[in-house]
């Protein structure tokens, strides 16, 4: 008998494979895969939202969510976790909604070091090659998976250590797009943006990727600051009404980036994604946020500023939800 003989038969036409290199450690791409705070902001091909239903990331552990497609389409799905390998590897069977247990593809992703970049590869393997070619023919699977690479790519900036986020989740009793126009109107983000007893004195809003929110800030009597203070968003993404993303700086009155009038070791720059989730006509905005090209001085002074913030953007939401509940449409 020759070696021929004994080879294992070839999956090739059963499978799809897709790899990337992406610029970031093996350990934070690892960690987007399996944290639920970063999945929830990534997970899919673009124009996709998720609602998370029951998460559990380890051997044997459900993960149940429904993506909510551009196109105003619910795609239930069920994944059950068969290995975890922190930070090597990770094996699921993805099944087809609630009530099939069918396992429509097993998926391996594999992270291999490439100095300080990782290569990921994600092999989904069929059943069989018919049911591997409908759903590149009818789901465009392959585009798909490209472009949830390139969603895991943009979101990676996002990923540090746990202790450098700072993440607050509010529901509003509201629609989804009033909810998200409130974000990204110049006249609604007068109502309610900025610290409680500030008032919005100046802004303009150049609502595309790469545009600015540039603002001013009129301030209390006495306040510490000055009598006014400038900041501005300079946006990344933009998927009405789904997601937001924006660098946050102080500013100066020319729109360029300021230090913090009081902290002279607040991160320059801070980016900020926004997820709006809509559940039976209301609205879940999450905001998480983290230092970009910051010093480790910048770092340490945001994560020790969590508490504050945390207390401050309550005052802020709180403000927001008062402005919704009396803005009508």
């Amino acid at each position: 008998m020759n070696a021929a003989t004994n080879a294992a038969p070839s999956t090739s036409d059963r499978e799809i494979v897709i790899t990337r290199v992406l610029d970031a450690p093996r350990e934070l791409v690892f960690r987007a895969w399996t944290d639920p705070q970063h999945l929830v902001h990534w997970w899919g091909p673009k124009g996709f939202t998720n609602t998370f239903h029951e998460v559990d990331i380890r051997p044997g552990g459900v993960w149940r969510f429904t993506m909510h497609g551009p196109d105003g389409v619910d795609y239930p799905n069920r994944i059950v976790f068969e290995e975890i390998a922190k930070p090597e590897r990770i094996v699921y069977s993805h099944c087809g909604g609630e009530n099939n247990d069918l396992a429509l593809f097993q998926a391996t992703v594999t992270f291999a070091e490439q100095g300080q970049k990782t290569q990921v590869s994600l092999r989904m393997l069929f059943p069989t090659a018919a049911e591997r070619d409908l759903v590149v023919k009818q789901y465009g699977a392959i585009e798909g998976g490209n472009q949830h690479m390139d969603r895991l790519e943009r979101h990676l900036p996002m990923v540090g250590p746990a202790s450098e986020e700072f993440t607050i989740s509010r529901a509003f009793d509201a629609p989804r797009d009033l909810v998200f126009r409130a974000w990204t109107e110049s006249e609604r983000l007068a109502q309610w943006w900025g610290p409680q007893g500030f008032h919005m004195a100046v802004s303009t809003v150049d609502l595309r990727p790469g545009g600015v929110f540039h603002y001013c800030m009129q301030l209390p009597e006495g306040n510490p600051m000055g009598n006014r203070m400038w900041g501005r968003f300079v946006y990344r993404e933009i998927v009405p009404p789904q997601r937001l993303v924006f660098v946050n700086s102080f500013s100066d009155e020319a729109g360029g980036v300021a230090r913090h009038p009081l902290s002279p070791n607040w991160p320059l720059e801070v980016l900020n994604v926004l997820t709006f989730a809509e559940h039976r006509g209301k609205t879940t905005v999450t905001l998480t946020a983290i230092p970009i090209n910051a010093t480790a001085a910048e770092r340490d002074t945001f994560k020790a500023g969590h508490k504050g913030m945390q207390y401050g953007l309550k005052g802020v939401l709180d403000q927001l939800e008062e402005y919704l509940a009396h803005s009508g449409k």
